[in-house]
């Protein structure tokens, strides 16, 4: 019965993702006179494939599959960005309705902000404790994202990077979960535990999800559980850590890449991408939160591992 039910998990994510993406593709094709990727109202972007992105981005931007490895592939199988035209608008558009994700975040611990407001004016010991937590954490990632930014774009936003990385972080999720499974989920360290020291581990663990496929969400979760804190403890932290870390990202690509986002998708499609990703994100985050209360991160190995070798068998079949 449980290896049933990860197998039905498995197909329910696949199907899921998988089906947006395909409805963004159909939604390209039945636009009479364009190339696959293109809209009806000339903004290089359909509506239909604007919602397929933001459910994409939104389901998968704090599960530990990797959102930037599934919006990667989904805009290839959709032709977006496919010329040098578009392609930088096309990489800032995903970056960009991260901010639907981000305000899911927001909504769903606004208790544990408020508190880490109430550390920063002096008057919450355990949240201004969470508060230094979190910007020690930020900042390794930051840091190497400025350094890297532009390298990781040129020799890591491509599919074949995506796929390796899904595969590796499948069976690291599988050998982990393993060793775990005899551990009850509530066992650890609340988060107010954590210090300055297995934040920074935390942080440095996270900048290994500048490689797209990697999964921020992975590491981080895994980071926070290997320092000690319990698997809720650790899911909470690495979504408090996505908020500022995705809001810089977003915030900077916004900046620096809004204006050619705009000009090549126009600003309907960017809103309807960001608040399909705000309502799929709360609804996914809700999801892992209630299920990892029960069980244990092994459901996402599996998937990984499995969209790593549809993908792959995608790749040598020459439709990606």
């Amino acid at each position: 019965m449980r290896r049933l039910s990860r197998s039905l998990a498995v197909g329910a994510l696949l199907a899921a993702l998988l089906g947006g993406t395909v409805a963004g593709m159909a939604a390209a094709a039945d636009a009479p006179g364009t190339a696959p990727g293109a809209a009806t109202d000339g903004t290089g972007l359909s509506g239909l494939q604007a919602v397929a992105l933001g459910i994409i981005e939104g389901v998968t931007e704090f599960l530990p599959v990797s959102s930037t490895g599934h919006l990667t592939v989904a805009q290839r199988l959709m032709g977006i960005g496919d010329d040098a035209g578009s392609r930088d608008a096309a990489d800032s558009y995903a970056i960009a309705i991260q901010a639907g994700a981000i305000l899911a975040v927001l909504g769903l611990y606004r208790h544990r902000f408020a508190a880490m407001a109430q550390g920063l004016a002096g008057n919450d010991a355990d949240g201004r404790r969470t508060l230094v937590a979190v910007a020690v954490a930020f900042v390794p990632a930051a840091v190497l994202g400025l350094i890297l930014g532009d390298v990781i774009k040129e020799r890591l936003f491509g599919p074949w990077p995506v796929v390796a990385a899904w595969f590796a972080g499948g069976v690291a999720i599988l050998a982990v979960s393993r060793r775990r499974d005899r551990q009850a989920a509530g066992r650890g360290a609340p988060l107010e535990a954590l210090g300055w020291r297995g934040a920074l581990t935390i942080g440095l663990a996270q900048s290994l999800a500048l490689w797209p496929g990697v999964s921020r969400s992975l590491v981080t979760i895994l980071a926070a559980a290997v320092v000690g804190l319990s698997v809720p403890a650790a899911v909470e932290f690495s979504f408090l850590l996505g908020f500022f870390t995705l809001g810089a990202a977003t915030a900077y690509e916004s900046l620096t890449g809004g204006q050619e986002m705009v000009r090549v998708f126009g600003w309907l499609t960017p809103v309807v991408g960001l608040a399909t990703a705000f309502v799929s994100a709360a609804l996914a985050m809700r999801w892992m939160v209630g299920y990892l209360n029960h069980h244990s991160l092994a459901v996402f190995g599996y998937y990984r591992i499995a969209i790593a070798a549809v993908v792959g068998l995608l790749l040598l079949a020459g439709v990606l």
